[in-house]
C-alpha cells in the first residue's frame, strides 16, 4: 500500500550532508524545510559564511531555518508549524532535545558515518582511521535522546584503503550515506516499516572531536601509527612535523619497514622517493609537504630548495 505523502524536515550543515538532502529530494517525499546552522565566519576575510546545506537548499528553492539551538519553546514551535511526518538529521550539529525528537509522527532519524556501535560521536570518520580499522560504513538511525544510541534501521559497509585519507572515507560515506537513506525513505513511501536493529551493547567507541594539537608527529612513536596519522587528517587538520629542524605540514607519507639505530626524527635518505624519517619502529615516507606560507609541493621539489638533506638510500 501507498504512502499518501510524506512531510519531511531535513537538518544538515556540512558538504557531508548535501548528498543526502538531494536524496530527500528526489525520493518523492515533500521536503518542507531544511533546517542548518547559522552562517558562521571563514575565510581570511572572516566573512559570515552560508554552510554547504544552506547553498543547496536555496539553489532548489526551499525554506531554510536557522535557529541558534532548539532548546527553546519558540524554536520547538516553529519546527512544530511544519507538521513533519520525519526529520533527517545528518551532521546537523546542534543537539536535539527529547520535545524535539517527538515532534514528528514516525520520529527522527539520523546518518551516522560509522558501524555502530563502534565510533559514537563527532569524528568517526577520522578515528577509524586513526585507529587502523579495516572498514567503516553508515548506518541510519532512529534517533534518540542518547549520543548515536538508537537503533540501526539500514547499514552499508566499505573496506578502508591503506590508501583512504580523511577526504577519501568521507566523500564515499557521505555517497554511501545518500544511498542508504534512500532506500530507507524509499521503504517508508512504499508503506513498508523498517526494522530496527538495538545496538550491542559490547563494543561502544566515542570519536571525540579533532583537536589541532593532535595534528603533530611524534616521530618516537612506530611509523605505521604516524601514517595513518598523516591519512586521518588529510584534509584538516593536516599532520605537523619537524624535518632538519623546519616545522612542515606532512600532506602524504607512507610507513616502510626498516630497522635503523637512528634516533627519532632523523632523515635517514632522502631522494626521488621521499624523504624517510627514522621512528620509533620504522621509518616515515614523506612525499608531499608544505612550508609555512608555501602551498603543497612533492618531496623532490622540497629537497629542490634544500639540497644539503639529499642522502642516497
Amino acid at each position: 500500500m501507498n504512502s499518501p505523502g510524506l512531510r519531511l524536515v531535513f537538518a544538515g550543515t556540512p558538504e557531508f550532508s548535501v548528498p543526502c538532502l538531494e536524496a530527500c529530494r528526489a525520493s518523492g517525499a515533500e521536503v518542507v524545510a531544511v533546517y542548518t546552522q547559522p552562517d558562521r565566519p571563514a575565510g581570511r576575510g572572516r566573512k559570515l559564511t552560508p554552510s554547504p546545506v544552506k547553498q543547496a537548499a536555496l539553489a532548489a528553492g526551499m525554506a531554510v531555518e536557522q535557529p541558534e539551538s532548539l532548546k527553546s519553546a519558540e524554536a520547538q514551535q516553529a519546527l512544530a508549524a511544519y507538521q513533519p511526518d520525519l526529520l533527517v538529521v545528518v551532521a546537523y550539529g546542534l543537539i536535539l532535545p527529547r520535545k524535539v525528537l517527538a515532534i514528528p509522527r514516525l520520529g527522527c532519524w539520523n546518518v551516522h558515518a560509522s558501524l555502530l556501535p563502534r565510533w559514537r560521536g563527532a569524528a568517526p570518520i577520522q578515528r577509524a582511521i586513526l585507529a587502523g580499522d579495516s572498514e567503516s560504513g553508515v548506518d541510519l538511525m532512529q534517533m534518540e535522546a542518547g549520543l548515536d544510541t538508537g537503533p540501526v534501521l539500514l547499514q552499508r559497509r566499505t573496506p578502508i584503503a591503506r590508501v583512504d585519507t580523511g577526504g577519501s572515507l568521507h566523500d564515499r560515506l557521505s555517497a554511501l550515506g545518500a544511498e542508504v537513506l534512500a532506500e530507507g525513505l524509499r521503504q517508508v513511501l512504499a508503506g513498508e516499516t523498517l526494522a530496527a536493529t538495538p545496538q550491542p551493547e559490547e563494543g561502544v567507541l566515542y570519536a571525540h572531536k579533532l583537536d589541532k594539537a593532535e595534528a603533530k608527529l611524534d616521530f618516537s612513536k612506530p611509523a605505521v601509527e604516524l601514517e595513518r596519522q598523516v591519512r586521518a587528517f588529510d584534509p584538516w587538520p593536516v599532520a605537523e612535523g619537524e624535518i632538519a629542524g623546519e616545522p612542515l605540514r606532512i600532506w602524504a607519507a607512507q610507513a616502510i619497514e626498516l630497522d635503523h639505530h637512528a634516533a627519532p626524527g632523523d632523515v635517514l635518505a632522502a631522494g626521488r622517493d621521499g624523504i624517510d624519517i627514522a621512528c620509533g619502529r620504522g621509518a616515515l615516507r614523506v612525499t608531499f609537504l608544505q612550508r609555512a606560507g608555501g602551498k603543497r609541493i612533492g618531496a623532490v621539489d622540497y629537497l629542490n630548495a634544500r639540497p644539503e638533506l639529499r642522502q642516497p638510500r
